[in-house]
């Protein structure tokens, strides 16, 4: 049986990415965090850990990491209702800041309203790649568009999210020549310039596949703000367009949408604080996703 001493140990030097800085939050020597990972490799028969730069799990220690987080939340949630109920669970999740900024405001707050609720880590990145954070063991579940469970995990589809490819007036005069847009001048917002696939979708559509100029906006609400203001045009959530089209601030490039099924992956885990998490996602999802 793996000890539950050096699994710990090993999720103290992969958050830490360092063997001092892992045994200043253990308050144990350097040694003996050495010790505990080097028994652990020969219990495996692996090198679980990264020796050089910030330690990085190996891809055998990604599976002891996932099994560490599990193990600390059984044991958190059953020394919560031992407590009474007192908040020690941790729930590292990850999310898109899309989601981040829009529906999943309501978990917070549903988490918020539970006077015994989990603590939340949340970790964002792109919706493509918060799978890879799941396989990585850094996180317990995910939102995510990958609809092939991560082994050991279950997944639950939540609903589409709607994205509008949009521009302000000003914009438009200025790249609509004789009611044709100039797609492959005009530029656009990226949240991100590699991962970003909302704008890119559109201008495939249309058989463009070298990129015209971007920005790089890696905020959601500064992304919006961006577009809002001229800079570029970008696909913003349904939610984030709201009246404005109605109103005359924002325009439609195209009648095309953008849809993104999203998906919740998590661990296997049949505690108290995943089941209310899981519980309280769903009921966004169901208000604010289609």
């Amino acid at each position: 049986m793996l000890s539950g001493h050096h699994l710990e140990t090993l999720v103290a030097v992969v958050e830490e990415e360092s063997f001092g800085a892992a045994a200043a939050r253990l308050r144990i020597t350097q040694s003996a965090v050495s010790q505990r990972i080097r028994a652990l490799e020969q219990q495996v028969g692996h090198v679980v850990v990264t020796r050089e730069g910030p330690c990085r799990p190996t891809s055998q220690g990604e599976v002891l990491l996932g099994l560490a987080r599990g193990v600390a939340s059984l044991e958190a949630d059953a020394l919560g209702r031992l407590a009474g109920g007192a908040p020690s669970t941790v729930l590292d999740v990850g999310v898109n800041a899309d989601s981040l900024a829009t529906w999943f405001r309501d978990v917070i707050v549903s988490i918020a309203a539970q006077p015994d609720g989990p603590l939340l880590r949340l970790v964002v990145d792109d919706e493509h790649h918060t799978a890879d954070l799941l396989r990585a063991g850094s996180v317990l579940g995910a939102i995510t568009t990958d609809p092939e469970p991560v082994q050991g995990c279950s997944v639950e589809y939540l609903g589409t999210m709607r994205y509008l490819p949009v521009c302000t007036p000003a914009y438009a005069e200025r790249w609509r020549a004789g009611g044709r847009w100039r797609w492959r001048e005009m530029p656009i917002v990226q949240y991100d310039l590699r991962k970003d696939e909302l704008q890119t979708r559109v201008l495939r559509r249309r058989g463009i596949e070298e990129g015209p100029p971007m920005h790089r906006i890696p905020s959601s609400e500064a992304f919006a703000h961006a577009v809002r203001a001229g800079l570029g045009w970008g696909s913003l959530p349904e939610a984030d367009v709201g009246d404005a089209i109605d109103r005359g601030t924002l325009l439609r490039l195209t009648d095309d949408t953008v849809d993104v099924k999203l998906y919740w992956q998590s661990w296997r885990l049949h505690t108290r604080a995943v089941e209310r998490l899981t519980d309280a996602i769903h009921a966004a999802a169901a208000i604010h996703l289609r």
